[in-house]
């Protein structure tokens, strides 16, 4: 362990090492292996540092079999010996406030509800803890949410202390280690005692202050969206931004936002609604006209319109008359999608008569007897298409 400064003391900035090797692994990506390091690497939930060593940008930090490899985006000089690490502070102290925070929330969900913490992950954006219940209340949240900010407050130490196997049994923990030797318990005193390998400030106060966002139930756990300390202000901001921007384009003031909003979403399904009614009501008029223009063979080709609407238009019109035939082309880009239906006192075959001329555009259909579509590429125009069903029909 005394190659990993990152236990020595997670506030370390910069730090000097010799290069043991530099290779490629089986992908071809480009490491070195450094005699000590101060970036932690991905692991426990936590993920990996970034910075710089010699000015080279660090993209992933792995322990293999071992050995911490440093992924470069290229390669280190040949020979090169000594060398400077830089850490990537900012991000190395919002993962120190993230992982204290979850630990004191996981605390908290056990202390006061028995909830166990079955799951973590922290992400770039997102931070949430898996619950081994079915259930999560809002007033649990709130009481969970009180105790974990109340620790916070009282700026309690977060202790660091590696044990053997056997000096487990004086720690009431958390939950059972999943190693065996060189054990490292992270402890606020009279209140968390659990075995952790990532990186954590050395106070309570540090994590500055929990917030839960959300939950929501997945199989038979409950998952737990949170942010901690610099993190909760960032998303204030930007929900803050998003907040004012709305009160501007809806002219209603922040408490009265929600009511703003749902009399908007209530005024949009009124108008789709109204706008559907006002769609049928022109298919039913369209299907009339060309009923009146053509008679019983209803031929007629479209740019740009969908296959819903051509079958849409399709049915009303055999719909008007039970003795009228319809084949509806449409090219939509590159594609020609073809429609083809028969009133009920017909008896050609519209599966058939569609399925004979897919072969020109290569493409592929379906329907039965009476109502049949399909679609492929506009190898021929919609007007050629229409003139070879309108001739196998005759």
């Amino acid at each position: 362990m005394n190659n990993k400064l990152y236990y020595q003391d997670a506030y370390i900035h910069t730090f000097t090492a010799r290069i043991l090797k530099q290779e490629k692994d089986e992908a071809g990506n480009w490491y070195v292996i450094l005699d000590q390091t101060a970036y932690y690497p991905t692991g426990g939930g936590q993920p990996h540092d970034t910075g710089t060593i010699m000015g080279q940008e660090i993209v992933d930090v792995e322990e293999i079999d071992g050995e911490i490899r440093h992924y470069l985006k290229s390669p280190l000089p040949e020979g090169t010996g000594a060398v400077t690490g830089s850490i990537n502070w900012n991000r190395r102290f919002d993962h120190m406030q993230q992982h204290a925070g979850q630990h004191i929330l996981s605390a908290a969900f056990e202390h006061l509800f028995d909830y166990k913490t079955v799951g973590f992950h922290l992400g770039v954006d997102n931070l949430t803890i898996d619950l081994e219940t079915d259930n999560l209340t809002a007033d649990e949240v709130l009481k969970v949410e009180k105790l974990a900010n109340e620790i916070i407050l009282e700026n309690r130490p977060i202790e660091i202390k590696w044990v053997t196997e056997e000096e487990l049994s004086q720690y009431a923990l958390r939950k059972e280690t999943k190693v065996k030797e060189d054990i490292r318990l992270v402890i606020i005193p009279e209140f968390d005692y659990n075995g952790c390998g990532g990186t954590h400030p050395k106070t309570t106060g540090e994590v500055r202050a929990i917030k839960i966002l959300d939950w929501e139930r997945q199989r038979e756990k409950v998952r737990v969206q949170f942010a901690c300390g610099d993190r909760i202000i960032k998303l204030l901001g930007e929900k803050q931004k998003v907040l004012l921007g709305l009160t501007k384009h809806l002219n209603a003031p922040e408490k009265g936002m929600e009511t703003a909003v749902k009399r908007l979403l209530e005024n949009d399904k009124r108008l789709e609604k109204e706008l559907e009614q006002t769609r049928e009501r022109l298919l039913q008029y369209e299907a009339k006209e060309l009923l009146a223009k053509q008679n019983q063979l209803v031929a007629e080709s479209f740019q740009n319109r969908t296959i819903q609407e051509l079958q849409k238009l399709a049915r009303l019109v055999v719909a008007e008359d039970d003795s009228s035939l319809v084949v509806f082309a449409s090219v939509n880009d590159s594609r020609l999608q073809l429609v083809c239906a028969r009133g009920a006192s017909r008896t050609e075959n519209m599966k058939k008569l569609i399925s004979d001329v897919l072969p020109l555009i290569n493409g592929k259909g379906g329907g039965n007897d009476s109502f049949a579509q399909g679609g492929g590429e506009a190898l021929v125009s919609a007007e050629q298409i229409l003139d070879k069903l309108i001739t196998m029909i005759n």
